[in-house]
């Protein structure tokens, strides 16, 4: 089986203020980290060789992942300064992976069938294979056109006509498709992917499959993901990572992370608590996001005392 390369710098923007504390693949999904989810899945579809490129709080996923030891593949890491996005990452961690590899974002959850991708990108010959599903949520996600032969032909925005597919996170590609991406500058793939169409039609691919995908792009996706795995995995609807939560609070669908605290009296609902929160006593919060207020305030975070809450 190829390598893989989790992307695993970004700067999350869309799940701020989440993202203020943890790297987005830091975050715990039904009490596992995203990341530790993604590795496990990867080693089970055959992959023992993985690079993590890092940028954003990086210590927030080496502490989980080590050399991917525990988890069953070997983690080497790749280091960006600045974030080189979703092209330039690969191009600068490429030596570490060889000469074909996949990419996997790290904020997928998907089951795709890892093998069939790679079997039908070697059948192909093309440079990259996307793997995809039918677009059903046009007007809430941009998405990809592709020709019958599943060649891909466009990037389509939310709504039109020809958004047919959405991308679902993972893609197989051959370390020659990068090689016109200057090295050390960010760098994002709709450029690339965009040229190559025009100049070697037919080298960009989509994989078309039925896999489930989940999406944790949002701090409100994030907790309904979060809370449909659990139910799933029969985990309980009270998410919690070495919490202490008072007997005579009430806590229900929320998410705590690390070293929080809950109060006498208080009142939680469909909430996401990140690591250290002390939420006091006899107070009352429902869907919303609750952290240490320790710098910058997200657009719609509001400040009350030494904790930030925004709306989920």
């Amino acid at each position: 089986m190829v390598p893989a390369l989790v992307l695993t710098a970004g700067l999350a923007t869309r799940l701020r203020p989440l993202s203020f504390v943890r790297a987005k693949a830091a975050l715990p999904v039904a009490g596992v980290p995203l990341v530790e989810r993604i590795l496990r899945w990867l080693a089970a579809s055959g992959v023992t060789e993985a690079v993590l490129n890092l940028h954003h709080l990086p210590h927030t996923l080496t502490r989980i992942v080590g050399d991917g030891s525990d988890l069953g593949v070997r983690v080497r890491y790749s280091w960006e300064n600045p974030v080189l996005g979703p092209a330039g990452g690969p191009r600068r961690a490429a030596p570490l992976l060889g000469d074909a590899f996949l990419i996997v974002n790290g904020d997928t959850l998907t089951n795709v069938d890892i093998g069939a991708l790679v079997a039908d990108h070697r059948r192909s010959g093309a440079l990259v294979t996307m793997a995809v599903v039918p677009n059903t949520q046009r007007d809430k996600y941009s998405g990809l056109s592709a020709a019958s032969d599943g060649a891909l032909t466009g990037f389509a925005a939310r709504g039109a006509p020809d958004n047919a597919f959405h991308f679902i996170g993972v893609q197989v590609v051959e370390a020659a498709a990068f090689a016109s991406v200057p090295d050390n500058v960010p760098y994002e793939t709709s450029v690339l992917y965009r040229s190559l169409i025009a100049s070697r039609p037919g080298s960009i691919r989509v994989f078309n499959t039925s896999a489930e995908f989940f999406d944790v792009g949002t701090p409100g996706d994030y907790l309904d993901t979060s809370l449909q795995l659990g139910e799933r995995e029969g985990r309980p609807s009270v998410q919690a990572s070495r919490a202490t939560i008072d007997p005579t609070a009430r806590v229900e669908r929320s998410i705590l992370w690390d070293d929080v605290v809950v109060e006498a009296g208080t009142m939680l609902r469909e909430c996401v608590v990140t690591d250290g929160v002390r939420v006091p006593a006899d107070t009352s919060w429902h869907g919303v996001s609750i952290r240490v207020a320790d710098g910058q305030l997200a657009p719609g975070e509001r400040r009350i005392d030494d904790l930030a809450i925004a709306s989920l």
